[in-house]
């Protein structure tokens, strides 16, 4: 009985509204399929009316349902209806675009999340942040798309307009600009026209650049999250803190900048480079934006020496000196959660799991970057039988001692420039456990690149590369490993067992 209190606990009046907003979202759907029958429509046109008819709808639900219960359901339903039709090729008008996409499917998970998150205390940050996702992100992809000559550029696997781009910032700022002022007593908060505007601006800059990012559809659901990240944390913190926020996007912007033009990074590496900075130094300032910034700049400075000898390497290696979106992600991903669990969680623990993240991935970057130069060959980790450079997995006595290094520069630089309340010092063991995890997480990476991580051959030379593509282009044959499991998934695992062996360091620390 407690369980179906708990699932299913709403009024009757909710429920019969449900049933009212869920057949009519059906017979909406029902009707735009059939007039693009009929009529011959593209299925983008009906595809768009139901994106932004449901998220007008969803603008409603705050003002006529007393339980977010139903809501819930609602897009359960719909994130199942739709992933069956994605997969099975029915309801062409929801589903068949230019591209391969589920789209639909993340919709309504990005409601789930915003009700389950939102519906009690932010009803205010649920509606705007749908409404960007229908109104905002749907106005970008039909300027975008009904442009003659569109000034494109592709980040990801999708191609995006810079009018599309625009067009997303302008209605999302205007939007929360017009709106929030408006409908902020839902949550508790009066805002001026001026706060709004701000809020607006920040709001914008961070959906537009995460679906710019997007691909596959996956802006419906990371703008409307980013969206509701950005409007919490606004409407939650004082002036200064909002001010901090500000201009950390702003230095974030100069990082990339500089990043890109410096060629530490491609265009999409700068981009989620803005982002992942915009998150640490404005929400963690310089307590959290020293140590990471202690990573990239020397990780970033090591990959460009000795080219001549990388070089030789390049063959082998999947990935290039410049870093992209998904090598940013995989070394600085987590470590970014750890700064949105401190926000809501305060606590000086995150602080040293975020450490524990950095060390990890500085001690895996230095072990490569430096351990290419040894004059002894590698070994792998697996059976320590002498492999050739470059090989993953292979480990020299250099790349060791550069990857303890490694960990260490990132763990004194957090101990620099943390406050009184992390606790954190030289002379106490919480230091050094750090150290040793950061280190451990590199053997981890060298651990899975020998058995995990996929190895392939190229038919006409020979070489064992982390390419799927080799001397010309030519397509090469998986020998080993697993089959998607690249350097950036690899990467991802040692960043999360740095975080595992510091938690695990300071329990056993506590007891």
């Amino acid at each position: 009985m407690a369980l179906l209190k708990f699932l299913f606990g709403a009024s009757p009046t909710d429920w019969i509204r449900f049933v009212y907003f869920f057949v009519g979202i059906i017979v909406f759907v029902g009707i735009a399929e059939k007039t693009r029958s009929s009529l011959g429509w593209s299925p983008e046109v009906t595809r768009k009316l139901v994106h932004i008819l449901t998220g007008i709808l969803v603008f409603f639900t705050p003002f006529l349902f007393a339980s977010g219960k139903p809501l819930v359901w609602m897009a359960v339903i719909f994130a199942v209806v739709n992933y069956l039709g994605v997969r099975t090729g029915r309801l062409k008008g929801m589903h068949d675009t230019q591209r391969r996409s589920y789209g639909t499917v993340y919709y309504p998970l990005a409601f789930l999340f915003l009700v389950i998150t939102c519906w009690n205390r932010h009803k205010a940050i649920l509606l705007l942040s749908m409404l960007i996702l229908a109104v905002s992100d749907a106005a970008a992809a039909v300027v975008g798309e009904n442009l003659k000559h569109p000034h494109e550029y592709r980040l990801g696997k999708d191609k995006k307009s810079f009018e599309g781009s625009s067009v997303m910032f302008a209605t999302s700022f205007f939007l929360v600009f017009s709106l929030l002022p408006l409908i902020g007593y839902l949550d508790g908060h009066t805002v001026s026209p001026m706060t709004a505007a701000w809020i607006g601006l920040i709001t914008a800059v961070v959906a537009t650049t995460l679906e710019a990012l997007s691909s596959g559809g996956s802006d419906n659901l990371s703008a409307p999250l980013g969206a509701a990240f950005v409007l919490s944390f606004m409407l939650r913190h004082s002036v200064q803190e909002n001010l901090q926020l500000t201009i950390g996007l702003c230095l974030a912007f100069l990082v990339a900048v500089f990043s890109c033009r410096a060629r530490f990074l491609t265009a999409s590496g700068s981009v989620g480079t803005f982002l992942l900075a915009t998150l640490v130094f404005g929400i963690g300032g310089w307590t959290w934006a020293v140590p990471i910034l202690t990573f990239f700049l020397l990780s970033s400075l090591l990959s460009k020496i000795g080219k001549t000898r990388k070089v030789q390497l390049d063959a082998v290696f999947e990935k290039s000196s410049r870093r992209d979106i998904g090598q940013v992600l995989a070394n600085g991903g987590l470590a970014g959660l750890t700064v949105v669990l401190y926000n809501y969680f305060p606590s000086p623990v995150w602080y040293f799991l975020y450490l524990g993240a950095l060390a990890a991935v500085n001690s895996d970057t230095w072990a490569t970057e430096i351990g290419v130069f040894s004059r002894t060959l590698p070994r792998s980790i697996k059976n320590f039988k002498k492999v050739s450079p470059g090989t993953s997995g292979g480990i020299t006595p250099l790349g060791t001692f550069s990857a303890l290094l490694g960990s260490f520069v990132i763990v004194l630089s957090g101990w620099l420039v943390a406050g009184p309340g992390f606790r954190l010092s030289i002379l106490q063991p919480l230091f050094w456990i750090i150290a040793a995890g950061g280190f451990s997480a590199s053997l981890v990476d060298s651990l899975l690149g020998a058995t995990v991580q996929a190895q392939f051959r190229c038919p006409l030379c020979g070489k064992t590369t982390e390419k799927q593509s080799h001397c010309q282009s030519r397509e090469t044959k998986h020998v080993s490993g697993f089959r998607g499991w690249n350097n950036d998934w690899v990467n991802g695992i040692c960043s999360f067992s740095g975080i595992i062996f510091v938690w695990v360091g300071i329990r056993l620390l506590i007891r």
